[in-house]
């Protein structure tokens, strides 16, 4: 049974990637999640106790950990997904970035490479190591154009300073030393088990509550938004069929400015929520002051992972947003249960 090593298991894409491996393969699943204000074992509940799971609570920079787990388990692939994400708290707190997604990709990578060399020629010509990037690390386009996989890095948060050195550190560490790496840079994700921090589950709880919704600046700011299963399936088909070396972009190819997404999810929720006090919800739109550093536009050309690996999304916007709304609407409780009190839908970000 091919073994699957899944970093940042318990956050929201990991979440999202763990179930629909134990839905949709035979693999049996590690997950290895520290559990941070994102991870949160509530996004697992489901699958606990499933015999191919195995969760793990731990630090990928703690390298007799991660040594352990790759051995004790003959682990095959190592999704990488571990990583602070939140750009707003980048800013406010930078360091947490440079712990994470800096050293710790580095520690992993040590230790993958490690662990790799120690195998037979067989099992080493099949081990992968796949890490999950964002576009972000490209920086801001402007009315025009699409990122590619040549596009030349130009990070402006701490977040994406920190993310596009681990890219560094992974492309590196296949041309120095030969690790089968794959590194994918996704545009904006959004559905289930998403932290109520981000823009989408942030409005509709603030929506549902009759709470003010603050949009940065004038709205305006353009992202290319994913599915998050559309995402997952997409690392799935780079796993099974991307070669080592490269880097593969994956996007939904619905460009939205932030306002447009905030009308949509209003008019969704005036249609499935009905009887709200609060309707029409888009009177709730409140203007405030933009980031520090916000990047206008972002949007992928995923041309290469659909010409050469034949992937392509199944969701469109439209629908995608109609399930994520309909999610978040019967998951009340989830959102209560992963709401414990270090974050309540206050801003963050606005350090300078």
């Amino acid at each position: 049974m091919q073994t699957v090593l899944v970093t940042g298991g318990a956050g929201f894409i990991g979440g999202n990637f763990v179930h629909l491996l134990l839905a949709e393969t035979p693999w049996r699943v590690v997950t290895l999640d520290q559990l941070t204000y994102a991870g949160n074992l509530e996004t697992l509940a489901d699958v606990l106790d499933d015999q191919r799971h195995v969760f793990v609570q731990g630090d990928i920079g703690n390298a007799a950990l991660v040594r352990q787990l790759l051995t004790d388990y003959a682990v095959d692939t190592v999704v990488n997904f571990a990583a602070e994400s939140h750009v707003d708290r980048s800013i406010d707190g930078p360091a947490a970035f440079i712990a994470t997604n800096v050293v710790g990709t580095f520690n992993l990578l040590e230790e993958v490479r490690a662990y790799w060399g120690k195998r037979d020629e067989p099992a080493r010509r099949e081990l992968r190591f796949l890490h999950v990037s964002t576009d972000e690390v490209y920086g801001s386009l402007g009315t025009a154009g699409r990122f590619t996989e040549s596009t030349p890095y130009a990070p402006n948060s701490p977040y994406a300073a920190s993310k596009a050195a681990s890219d560094h550190l992974v492309r590196a560490w296949f041309h120095t030393y030969g690790l089968p790496v794959l590194t994918t840079n996704c545009s904006n994700n959004y559905g289930p088990y998403q932290f109520p921090e981000k823009l989408i589950p942030l409005m509709i709880q603030k929506a549902l509550r009759g709470e003010p919704l603050p949009i940065y600046g004038d709205g305006g700011n353009v992202r290319d938004w994913l599915y998050v299963t559309d995402h997952c399936r997409a690392i799935l088909r780079v796993l099974a069929a991307g070669t080592p070396g490269e880097v593969y972009n994956v996007g939904g190819d619905a460009e939205r400015t932030n306002l447009q997404v905030v009308d949509i999810l209003c008019s969704l929720l005036d249609e499935l929520v009905p009887d709200s006090p609060h309707r029409p919800h888009v009177a709730l739109k409140s203007f405030v002051t933009d980031r520090p550093g916000h990047d206008r536009r972002y949007a992928i050309d995923a041309g290469k992972l659909r010409r050469e690996l034949g992937w392509v999304p199944q969701e469109t916007f439209e629908s995608g947003m109609r399930r994520t709304v309909q999610w978040y609407l019967e998951h009340a409780d989830w959102c209560g249960r992963v709401l414990d009190g270090t974050y309540r839908g206050e801003r963050l970000g606005t350090s300078r």
